[in-house]
């Protein structure tokens, strides 16, 4: 799993099904790519939206993280970068 490429919030945001084909959630810090799954269609799921880390969000939804299993892993999530020290 190391061997995932990073990506930034940004760079996940596009891939909503609307600025870019692809169609990615992250959870946990790692990228699913749900383009196929019919229930991602446009790029919204119910309520949720891709392009967006769901992990907070999974603790209202009717299923468990295993449903991430059927995904293709593309990438891992990199940490939100830190507030800059000190005061500008």
């Amino acid at each position: 799993m190391d061997n995932l490429p990073q990506y930034t919030r940004s760079q996940l945001a596009l891939r909503n099904g609307q600025d870019k084909p692809q169609i990615w959630v992250a959870y946990q810090g790692i990228i699913y790519d749900v383009t196929e799954s019919r229930l991602w269609r446009n790029g919204k799921h119910y309520e949720h939206w891709a392009g967006q880390d769901l992990t907070e969000e999974l603790a209202d939804a009717p299923h468990t993280q295993t449903v991430f299993e059927k995904f293709e892993r593309v990438g891992r999530l990199s940490p939100a970068p830190l507030p800059p020290k000190g005061g500008a």
